[in-house]
């Protein structure tokens, strides 16, 4: 199946669903975002307020070379093979529910599941080379914890001091990013340089304190990680770091100057893009250090290296003509990581499949897993423009995203690319979006892991909230 056609077929599920809504008549009513909230006073200064939304995946993913499917067949265009397979699949399901139970108490808790495909989400795959051996792999996934913890005001608008399972993330904007008003399809993962690792699906253990002093904006935290890698014993001497047992504590941090309209910090949870209704231009840098984390063995040391993160960015989202409704979206990120002496990690979103075990074939492993992670830079850049709203009220939005990864492991950098297009039914609590996306693909080559060309992915999304 090639790029275009299902490229193509995307858009025209896409301009149906806009036809119908435009061909269809109806009263004129206000289907503008009410929060679901409950009061529990007369004034309303003490509520409970709930959100729940659904991502579904649809994916035409060209898979890596070597990739098996669940029999074990080659689907990777060799051998009379096609590279390409689909799938349906539930990015994301969660509840979220927050409390100010009084002018200085506030308390949280989000549940919910991520990643269940017809492969994955019952638990790990088992097989020889990860493939899947029971006939249930892939159902009733594990419902757990995102978020629970409580907060105090200790000095209003400037300090709250908090504690529990957090996501009031240091480093970046994007590493504090919600998951409902994505300007992109999602986040690239490397903004969560931890995630399933030392925590806790981008959530870690910890006590925060947060607050804005004028037009500064602060979070900082102690956290103590998740223990997650291999015992010390355990680790191979091939001059790789490699996540080690520890009981360390973490700082992490970000602080931000708004230098126009200013942002709610009442939750961790920074917007993708306001759509306009916002005039938001924003600095920010910050960090993440643990110490001890990793732990790298060759034929001559043995040594204990941190894991230390730096970012840096810039956000700019503002209307362009608020009477038709235009804007614009723009957000660039520069990331330093430092995880240990050839630090690297592999990760693929929804990866169904498996790689044939033969190292020459694929260093990434199979499906869409790439380079994510790893000791060395990353920028980032995304951009998008509203297009005039419609008179249906509906409005879309293209966007493009550009990466650059510098991996001290891999012998060649890496440039990849996104094109996307959203569409807005009722802003970012009812869309569709259609992203086609590139990713490198790297083999070994004697001492050396070279880039081997590049694959893609096409991603038809539903998204709603309420």
């Amino acid at each position: 199946m090639k790029n275009s056609q299902l490229f193509f077929l995307a858009l025209i599920m896409i301009f149906c669903t806009v036809s119908t809504l435009r061909g269809q008549e109806a009263p004129v009513e206000d289907h503008s975002y009410k929060p679901l909230t409950l009061k529990l006073n007369d004034t309303g200064s003490k509520y409970v307020r709930f959100i729940m939304w659904h991502q579904f995946w649809v994916t035409a993913t060209q898979n890596n070379p070597g990739t098996k499917d669940v029999n074990g067949n080659l689907i990777d265009g060799t051998n009379g093979s096609s590279s390409w397979s689909t799938d349906i699949a539930l990015r994301r399901s969660r509840f979220l529910a927050y409390a100010q139970v009084s002018p200085r108490v506030l308390i949280l808790t989000h549940w919910g599941i991520n990643n269940q495909s017809f492969i994955n989400g019952a638990t790990a795959p088992n097989g020889p080379n990860g493939t899947a051996t029971a006939s249930n792999q892939g159902k009733k996934p594990q419902l757990f914890l995102h978020d629970a913890w409580t907060e105090f005001r200790v000095i209003p608008t400037k300090l709250y001091i908090g504690a529990g399972l957090l996501y009031w993330n240091g480093i970046s904007r994007l590493t504090s990013h919600s998951t409902l008003n994505f300007m992109t399809l999602d986040a690239p993962i490397f903004n969560w340089p931890n995630i399933e690792g030392t925590d806790q699906f981008a959530r870690q253990f910890g006590i925060y304190a947060k607050g804005q002093l004028g037009r500064l904006d602060y979070r900082i935290a102690l956290n103590k990680p998740f223990v997650n890698g291999t015992s010390p014993a355990g680790i191979a001497k091939n001059n790789q770091a490699t996540n080690v047992f520890n009981e360390n504590y973490a700082t992490t941090g970000y602080i931000n100057y708004m230098f126009w309209d200013k942002e709610s910090n009442v939750l961790p949870f920074y917007v993708g893009s306001y759509l306009g209704s916002k005039k938001v231009l924003n600095v920010g840098a910050g960090w993440y250090s643990h110490a001890d984390a990793s732990l790298v063995k060759s034929a001559i040391d043995s040594v204990y290296q941190n894991h230390t993160v730096f970012g840096a960015d810039i956000f700019m989202d503002m209307p362009v003509n608020k009477e038709k409704g235009t804007a614009i979206s723009l957000l660039a990120t520069l990331y330093s990581i430092n995880y240990g002496r050839n630090y690297l990690r592999n990760i693929g979103i929804l990866n169904e499949h498996t790689t044939a075990p033969v190292s020459s074939t694929s260093y990434s492993g199979g499906g869409n897993a790439q380079p994510t992670i790893g000791t060395g830079t990353i920028g980032y850049f995304q951009g998008g423009y509203a297009l005039p709203k419609l008179k249906n009220g509906t409005s879309f939005m293209p966007y493009l995203t550009a990466t650059y990864k510098n991996f001290k492991r891999l012998k060649d950098p890496s440039f990849q690319w996104g094109l996307g297009l959203n569409y807005f039914v009722t802003g970012h609590n009812a869309k569709i979006t259609l992203e086609f996306a590139t990713r490198p693909i790297y083999k070994v080559s004697g001492t050396d892991i070279v880039k081997d060309g590049y694959k893609s992915q096409i991603t038809l999304q539903t998204h709603v909230f309420l």
